[in-house]
């Protein structure tokens, strides 16, 4: 969204980025307490506002918004104003690369947060990469962004440079929800279904390789349609399977409508998703109590976390229309990355942006580490977060509950 893997974390994901707009020159730095003389950096962010992933989108678009203005607020960045303008992808790749492309054409442009989708992301690498543009996405989980189509063989090259991410990959996310159903559920007989997505399909595969390896096994695979709300014909292969419970690749709106369905057949398992599924409006798509159904999510609970007490609230004294929902936090932290990148590089440029700003601000981005919303940001040689925390959550009375929370390792 994941993924993530999910999310989405699957999962699908967010593009966001750094736009320069002349109230001078990048020179015109002077004046640090007037910000008429300040240059502006705009960070667009570029996520599904609309559509059926819109609760996401709209809460990474605000928590971006409140980094840039705490930013303004704390005069983070001498001689920098920092704004948002936020463009809405719809989860669809084609559109999440005519951004990116939009984004590039502009000279002033340095940096991008984002997407949500691991599928948009796929589509703007390659852009971002030739013009020498940072990328951080909060959300993003498909292994293959950071480490290459051939990571599942143990071949890790990392394909661009300009790649970054707040979120665990799907290869963490998918092995804990494996560990945690048989180790800690006791399941050892579970369905698989996957949307056919890039950050779905791809969970489903870590997790079911490593539920098998614990000596598990798969009663059964299948897929569904995005968009799509029948899925009766799966619900009744996972009863007939006599699974004792269902894992699914995917996002909520189809992952709440699958729960539902396989509950209405009488087979009263639980099912099981990463960070895509991870949204009270999973809980609401089921027309029937779902009670027991578990997702796992990137990083343990904000609302737990001490180091995110000021972000949450920030965010209710900003009256923000939307909540921050899942991704809020890794996309405040995501903002906030690039700018200490852009700190860094205007501090050693004698407090103004230089011309090759956007190849310093790559190169910047490699070195930030700090104390975030989200625990230690920092990235390692991949560009993936080296914060490996996740929870796994279980619905109880129509709410989400947090019941194990862990460091992820190997």
């Amino acid at each position: 969204m994941r993924h993530r893997s999910l999310l989405i974390l699957t999962t699908a994901l967010t593009t966001g980025a750094l736009t320069l707009t002349a109230c001078g020159s990048r020179d015109d730095n002077k004046g640090e307490g007037d910000s008429s003389k300040k240059t502006t950096v705009v960070i667009g962010v570029d996520a599904p506002l609309t559509g059926s992933l819109s609760a996401l989108g709209q809460g990474i678009k605000n928590s971006v918004d409140l980094a840039a203005k705490t930013a303004n607020k704390n005069n983070e960045v001498p001689g920098i104003e920092f704004k948002i303008e936020a463009l809405d992808d719809q989860a669809v790749p084609a559109s999440g690369q005519a951004n990116a492309a939009k984004l590039v054409g502009n000279k002033d442009v340095i940096g991008a947060v984002g997407p949500l989708n691991s599928g948009v992301a796929q589509s703007m690498q390659g852009v971002f990469e030739k013009a020498s543009l940072v990328q951080v996405s909060p959300a993003n989980t498909n292994p293959a962004l950071s480490q290459g189509d051939n990571w599942g063989k143990g071949e890790l090259k990392r394909p661009f440079q300009t790649y970054f991410r707040t979120a665990a990959t799907d290869v963490v996310q998918g092995k804990f929800a494996a560990q945690y159903l048989y180790n800690d559920a006791k399941k050892r007989k579970v369905y698989v279904v996957d949307d056919k997505q890039t950050y779905g399909a791809g969970l489903a595969a870590i997790f079911s390789a490593e539920f098998k390896r614990l000596g598990g096994k798969i009663a059964g695979t299948d897929h569904v349609t995005v968009k799509e709300t029948d899925f009766s014909s799966t619900a009744d292969k996972v009863k007939s399977s006599k699974a004792d419970s269902v894992y699914f690749g995917g996002q909520y709106p189809e992952g709440g409508l699958l729960s539902d369905q396989i509950k209405k057949t009488g087979a009263k398992i639980p099912t099981m998703g990463g960070d895509g599924i991870y949204d009270p409006a999973f809980i609401s798509a089921s027309g029937v109590a779902n009670d027991g159904d578990f997702a796992t999510s990137i990083g343990y609970p904000v609302e737990k976390l001490p180091t995110a007490k000021k972000f949450i609230a920030d965010y209710e004294a900003a009256g923000y229309k939307d909540p921050y929902a899942a991704y809020g936090g890794y996309s405040y932290d995501a903002g906030w990355a690039i700018i200490q990148a852009v700190k860094s590089v205007v501090a050693a440029n004698d407090g103004k942006l230089p011309e090759d700003a956007r190849a310093k601000v790559v190169e910047a981005m490699s070195k930030v580490s700090f104390d975030g919303v989200t625990g230690k940001v920092a990235f390692d040689k991949y560009g993936d977060t080296t914060n490996k925390q996740l929870t796994v959550y279980k619905v109880e009375g129509k709410v989400w509950k947090d019941v194990k929370s862990a460091t992820f390792k190997d």
